[in-house]
């Protein structure tokens, strides 16, 4: 059984919440259908204060952009992306197209074909988040991506320059500075200058996750990504100053990120807590991890490890950081989870920053179906079908007339029936003058 030290808030407020939300997605979704270009400009009037000639950079500004910012941080940039690029391309590697033979004559094949556009969505309301147009650029851009739409927004009314860069760097064909509900909704359904895209892909707060929920079938979408969460699974080996480090490297995202601990030592849970409260007062970014932390965190205590691991499986959480003595048993006993983090060695923040693996992970249990932000995303894996073998024909012709008719559908049992009567003569009772 396990001990709660710390709850979240009830689930009640957070339905009423998500409510909120979903009725000001929907609006602004709404507006941008019926007035396109118009309703873009108020809204990030609104949310943003952002109203410039136009959203979409040029290639002049771009450049003028990506010349202002700081070598190092072009160098840092480089390399992150080639550490994501690399990982991106071992996946395509391992996705196989294939043609084989089932029948003489009969070949069956498989092909992965990229999405024509797709859409990029760089959260940076509150941060310049760069490490997000890595994650959704230059894996589109491995995956074969040819026309990649990529949209930030300014942050406290400025052109975040270092977000510019690494969208450029990453092979973005067009960079707009545009967030929010706003952003997600013109690339999904178009302006009179924002031609739409096929797939959206990109973490984000509520709103975004909402819009893109809301679009999802008229567009295809990564995942439903935001706001992020951390659980961090520790036992009595662990560092309780390095478990509130990491719990707070998360909630520090937004207000509205869970950051939970399960623990099989109550002593380390307890002191956990304390180290928490001691740091929180001097993070630069308190107001956005306190209330997280407040609202959002939880610890709780378990018996062994075997309870441990079910009850983070319950969570289906996003990032799991694993602080144990033995961290790849976690392997074998997890199945549900965005990232796993192996070891004091590996923090989630290497994930996000620097690692090179995807760090657009599922988030509100939808590890339970899903994984994260990979290649394989901006991939349609189609299949194609040849039958050249007369006999096979024959075949193939009088077992479809035979399941077809099982299922009262007459028309595909004819298709059938002509393909036997091509190739081996049969005769047609139903194709009488």
């Amino acid at each position: 059984m396990a001990t709660i030290l710390k709850h979240a808030v009830p689930t009640s407020e957070v339905t009423a919440s998500l409510d909120r939300v979903r009725e000001t997605v929907t609006g602004v979704i709404a507006d941008i259908r019926a007035r396109g270009d118009e309703a873009v400009r108020a809204c990030s009037e609104k949310f943003d204060r952002w109203s410039p000639d136009s959203f979409r950079l040029t290639d002049e500004e771009v450049e003028k952009i990506v010349a202002s910012v700081p070598r190092q941080v072009i160098d840092d940039i480089r390399f992150v992306q080639d550490q994501v690029r690399a990982f991106a391309r071992h996946q395509l590697d391992s996705l196989r197209e294939f043609e084989v033979e089932t029948l003489p004559g009969v070949r069956l094949g498989q092909r992965h074909i990229p999405v024509r556009a797709a859409g990029a969505y760089i959260p940076g309301g509150r941060y310049p988040l760069t490490a997000s147009a890595h994650m959704t650029i230059v894996t589109a851009k491995v995956a074969g991506v040819p026309r990649v739409v990529a949209c930030t927004p300014p942050i406290h009314g400025e052109i975040p320059a270092a977000t510019v860069a690494a969208m450029h760097l990453a092979g973005a064909d067009e960079i707009w500075l545009l967030g929010g509900v706003q952003a997600v909704a013109a690339m999904s359904v178009g302006t009179e200058t924002m031609r739409p895209v096929n797939l959206i892909a990109g973490p984000g707060n509520a709103y975004v996750a909402e819009a893109k929920r809301q679009l999802f079938g008229e567009i295809g979408i990564d995942l439903f990504a935001g706001p992020t969460e951390i659980l961090v699974l520790a036992d009595d080996r662990a560092d309780p100053f390095v478990c509130a480090v990491d719990l707070l490297s998360q909630a520090e995202h937004g207000p509205d990120s869970p950051a939970v601990l399960i623990t099989t030592s109550r002593e380390l849970a307890e002191r956990t807590i304390a180290e928490v409260e001691r740091l929180l007062p001097g993070m630069p970014t308190r107001d956005f991890a306190g209330p997280a932390w407040r609202d959002h965190g939880q610890v709780h205590v378990v018996d062994t490890l075997d309870e441990l691991y079910a009850l983070a499986d319950e969570f289906a959480f996003e990032h799991v950081e694993v602080l144990t003595a033995e961290p790849r048993l976690a392997l074998e006993r997890m199945s549900q989870y965005g990232a796993l983090f192996l070891g004091e060695g590996t923090c989630v923040s290497f994930g996000d920053k620097v690692i090179g693996t995807n760090h657009v992970l599922p988030t509100r249990g939808a590890a339970r179906y899903t994984g994260g932000l990979w290649v394989g995303k901006y991939l349609k894996t189609v299949t194609y079908q040849e039958v050249t073998d007369i006999e096979s024909q024959a075949l193939l012709g009088r077992l479809c007339g035979r399941a077809a008719r099982v299922e009262l559908f007459e028309g595909h049992a004819r298709s059938g029936d002509v393909r036997a009567a091509r190739a081996a003569g049969d005769e047609l009772p139903w194709n009488t003058p």
